[in-house]
């Protein structure tokens, strides 16, 4: 089967939706019979698209590199924050040659730019490395200006309003 045509595409800012966007196209690429490679980037949490990954005859495969809390900002970067985001850009890289998946989504890899774990050139030479019929997104707020200028599609998530200002926390199946 696969993609006749793959572009790239980013879905960054500071509103909420980047990785479920990305999910969403995953989700209606499987209703197509095409099968989505995510990888996580600084994210080591039980999300809930985790365990639908996990069901038997998905077409949808996600692992994640990261810890399971947030990341601290340090300068330099912790040296295991980027050994794990560079882990993860390489097996995006591994799973978009493989031939196996039409759609590869590179989870937060513009946040892992913006902290130093990943560089612009590492950005750059995943998409410089893309087959033609492989879909590739990057997600994440602070998409550098060379990957939006090199993209084919760009979206801005912004926010307006957010129920975390009046104290909401993250909830199960819905942020997390």
């Amino acid at each position: 089967m696969g993609l006749k045509k793959g572009y790239v595409q980013v879905y960054t800012g500071n509103g909420k939706g980047k990785t479920t966007a990305a999910l969403g196209l995953a989700f209606r690429a499987a209703g197509r019979g095409y099968k989505t490679y995510m990888g996580q980037v600084m994210k080591g949490q039980l999300y809930g698209e985790i365990n639908t990954a996990q069901q038997p005859e998905s077409f949808i495969t996600i692992e994640q590199f990261g810890k399971d809390t947030f990341i601290h900002v340090r300068h330099p970067a912790d040296p295991v924050d980027i050994a794990m985001a560079q882990e993860g850009l390489a097996k995006c890289v591994e799973a978009m040659l493989s031939g196996r998946y039409d759609i590869i989504i590179c989870d937060e890899i513009c946040v892992a730019h913006f902290y130093n774990l990943v560089t612009i050139e590492d950005m750059l030479s995943v998409i410089g490395q893309k087959p033609n019929g492989v879909e590739l997104i990057f997600t994440g707020r602070y998409a550098p200006a060379e990957i939006v200028e090199v993209a084919d599609l760009v979206t801005e998530m912004r926010e307006i309003k957010h129920y975390y200002e009046i104290g909401v926390e993250a909830r199960d199946g819905i942020e997390r």
